[in-house]
């Protein structure tokens, strides 16, 4: 399979490049400034998310999308819009786009009927601004007439960390541990993602986490 993914030199982003080469793929690695890469399975190629155009010609030929995107601080309000395009490129291309989301437009699992966006217990003040810039995305990627997409959002706390091979899937409620931690390293969500490429689930919005060191990798389907 050949995976376009828009945002590549990012935390997310190069996590699921590298995902994505280890699992036998061809990834087409697009981000403003290309990443310098080894691998014969890496094409890196400048690719502006604004200009539709240049996003366009990055789906000529794959087989599916990952917008791994994240705007630079001051920026955020640019996310919905960078999604759409893609989602414009991709309903050209008939690609099917799995969207790296954020966690506000989840469920609360402890306030019922509210998005995590509206819970103080795992979106501080300090996230409010990028919280509202993926609870817009997700709402782009309703809107849009291109239906061949999967929003994917990560745990309240997604970071850099080791490759354990374990996660657990939800659905579209934030999943949390006993202490009500919820969490992935980026590695583990590059799985997660590359899962659902191979073997798509039926829902166009799930979560991930792990949970200590002895859960093996879960896949619920609901």
């Amino acid at each position: 399979m050949k995976i376009a993914i828009f945002g590549a030199t990012g935390m997310a982003g190069s996590a699921i490049t590298d995902e994505a080469v280890r699992r036998g793929h061809q990834a087409l690695a697009a981000s403003r400034h290309p990443r310098e890469d080894a691998s014969p399975h890496v094409e890196s190629r400048a690719v502006d998310v604004a200009d539709i155009d240049s996003v366009a010609a990055a789906l000529g030929d794959a087989d599916a999308a990952v917008v791994a995107v994240r705007p630079a601080p001051g920026q955020e309000g640019s996310l919905p819009a960078l999604t759409r395009n893609v989602l414009d490129a991709a309903r050209l291309h008939d690609v099917r786009v799995v969207v790296v989301g954020g966690s506000a437009p989840l469920w609360s699992p402890t306030m019922p009927g509210r998005r995590v966006f509206d819970d103080p217990a795992y979106i501080p003040a300090a996230w409010r601004t990028i919280a509202q810039a993926s609870l817009d995305q997700f709402t782009a990627c309703q809107q849009h007439p291109h239906e061949w997409w999967t929003y994917v959002s990560p745990p309240a706390f997604f970071e850099p960390g080791p490759r354990t091979g374990r996660y657990e899937r939800g659905t579209d409620t934030l999943l949390v541990d006993e202490r009500g931690t919820s969490r992935i390293s980026a590695a583990d969500f590059a799985i997660a993602i590359i899962d659902e490429l191979e073997d798509p689930g039926e829902d166009n919005h799930f979560t991930v986490a792990t949970f200590g060191s002895d859960n093996e990798t879960m896949e619920n389907r609901a």
